[in-house]
């Protein structure tokens, strides 16, 4: 059983997508995992899990050699599978896929599916640590439109990872290549521990300062913008904007700032 642990664990399988694949609990996940051989597991989830393996029986487990291969292989029969259940969900007019190309239901539909099996797995450690991580990937996919380079950054860690070509540029390629380069000589000083934290401690400082300094220009922009609504309401005699006076707000809002700037 500790083989097929390392097996697990080297395809990226977690305790939830497995218990998903079977069609069991997380709980019964880790009951079968603790049984000592697989032959007293349920026939029916032996026969799924040596399935999806792509062997024939337990005993061939210490013979997987795992490697791009066969990961691959193996992502294939699991995602058939998901794909296969998720079609009912793509169907549902009435569900958050609605509008969607089906291109784009299966993007959407992997990613929360990855998110939340992350979560679930989180918690049953009783971690943070995922939670946090998909906070951050969400304010992240906020300011997207923020900056190219923010793309680029997914672009570079989708390429590193192996998940896409080297030469993939479906961006500006000319700043694609010029950010992965740097982006590349980066991480390489910081793997090899070119970098330690007493050398750059000052590009740190300085990377907070700006933070911080556009943390404030944004507080005064948002104190200066609702001073500027509470003075158009006033003037206009409302006491909130609603879908009826929300134009005439807006226009009130951009004559009260013209005003500042003549």
């Amino acid at each position: 059983m500790e083989k097929l642990n390392d097996i697990l664990h080297e395809l990226g399988i977690s305790k939830v997508k497995l218990a998903k694949y079977l069609g069991v609990s997380r709980q019964m996940i880790y009951n079968y995992l603790e049984l000592d051989d697989i032959n007293k597991w349920p026939k029916d989830k032996k026969v799924l899990l040596l399935n999806l393996l792509g062997i024939k029986s337990p005993d061939e487990i210490n013979n997987i050699k795992v490697d791009t291969d066969y990961i691959m292989n193996v992502e294939t029969r699991i995602n058939a599978l998901f794909e296969n259940n998720a079609k009912n969900e793509f169907n549902d007019s009435s569900n958050i896929y609605n509008g969607l190309n089906k291109r784009d239901k299966e993007l959407l539909h992997n990613i929360i599916e990855l998110i939340k099996e992350k979560l679930e797995d989180d918690s049953e450690r009783n971690s943070d640590q995922a939670y946090h991580t998909f906070r951050y990937l969400y304010h992240f996919i906020q300011s997207l439109d923020s900056s190219k380079e923010l793309k680029y950054i997914l672009a570079y860690v989708a390429k590193a990872t192996g998940f896409v070509k080297p030469l993939e540029f479906v961006f500006d390629e000319d700043d694609q290549f010029i950010f992965e380069s740097i982006m590349f000589s980066g991480m390489t000083l910081y793997n090899n521990g070119g970098a330690s934290k007493s050398r750059i401690a000052e590009s740190h400082k300085r990377f907070v300062n700006q933070i911080e300094h556009r943390r404030e220009e944004k507080m005064s922009r948002t104190l200066e913008l609702n001073t500027i609504k509470v003075q158009a309401l006033k003037e206009l005699g409302y006491t909130e904007i609603n879908e009826k006076n929300a134009a005439e707000v807006f226009e009130k809002i951009a004559e009260i700032q013209s005003r500042k700037v003549n």
